[in-house]
């Protein structure tokens, strides 16, 4: 981290900071109507309706520094070439042998099931592609299925 990035991220913070401040600072809307009638804040530093000006264009300055340093602390982050940070190092894991994982029998399929014939296929058994079996399950003799 250089120099530069560094005094960024620590204005980044500072005008972050402020204006958390500042925002807390400032009143609501609502509170315009208890000044008219006397309320506190009309006898404030800056006056009735000054310290609402000072406050909001404060306010306004340092969101408009945060966007900014916003910007300039991503393109430090786009630009920098990648090192050997805390989380690059190497672990144990890193330094284990690596083991090969025990060869597994693939599935077995029909065919290779002892006792057991492989399911006819019409096609291959010499009759002609797309008949239909002379009795279909459920059909009685005769009968073309629907």
């Amino acid at each position: 981290m250089n120099i530069v990035e560094t005094l960024v991220l620590v204005a980044h913070m500072l005008v972050a900071v402020a204006i958390c401040g500042f925002v807390l600072l400032q009143h609501g809307k609502g509170a315009d109507m208890g000044a008219a009638f006397g309320s506190g804040s009309s006898g404030s530093l800056f006056g009735a309706a000054g310290s609402a000006n000072f406050l909001s264009r404060t306010t306004a300055v340092l969101a408009t520094v945060f966007f900014v340093t916003s910007l300039g602390l991503t393109w430090f982050g786009m630009t920098r070439t990648p090192s050997k940070g805390l989380m690059e190092q190497p672990g144990l894991m890193d330094k284990a042998p690596a083991q090969k994982a025990p060869d597994l029998p693939s599935a077995p399929g029909p065919a290779s099931i002892p006792g057991t014939a492989p399911a006819a296929d019409p096609a291959k058994a010499g009759a002609p592609a797309g008949s239909v079996p002379s009795n279909p399950a459920g059909s009685k003799s005769g009968e073309v299925p629907k």
